[in-house]
């Protein structure tokens, strides 16, 4: 699964639990079910997880990310750091999965200047969360 894919799924996948916890096969592709990476397998996987979330009620992002910060040991700022963001979805924040991400979504500056980079990328995927069903307030997606 791609580490949008993951990002997604993660997030969404707090919002299917709370909403509705007796589901436990959409739990399944939510929870980020592993294929290969960069299967058709991941690829369907993570598009239909999108597809479903989008066309179901808007998942709060900022309200889950809040819950699940508030229960984190760790003072994470997710609202403005992609690697914070990472951190709190327990997925890997390294410099390796953060340049995969900026492949992903098309990056087209030096990713060797991983502070610009960091910038982006939150705007990026808090842009994409948006377009695929998230409810993520204006001031993060800026």
């Amino acid at each position: 699964m791609s580490v949008l894919g993951k990002i997604v799924s993660t997030i969404f996948g707090h919002a299917n639990a709370a909403a509705a916890p007796s589901a436990p096969a959409s739990r399944a592709v939510a929870s980020g079910t592993k294929a290969p990476q960069g299967s058709a397998a991941a690829s369907s996987a993570s598009a239909a997880s999108m597809r479903a979330s989008a066309s179901a009620a808007p998942v709060d992002v900022a309200a889950i990310l809040s819950k699940l910060a508030a229960s984190n040991k760790e003072k994470l700022d997710w609202q403005k750091s992609i690697v914070d963001l990472m951190k709190l979805l327990n997925l890997d924040s390294s410099l390796t999965a953060r340049k995969e991400l900026a492949d992903e979504l098309h990056y087209a500056g030096d990713k060797n200047d991983s502070a610009t980079m960091n910038i982006w990328l939150h705007k990026q995927v808090m842009q994409k969360l948006a377009e695929n069903g998230g409810k993520v307030p204006e001031e993060l997606r800026k």
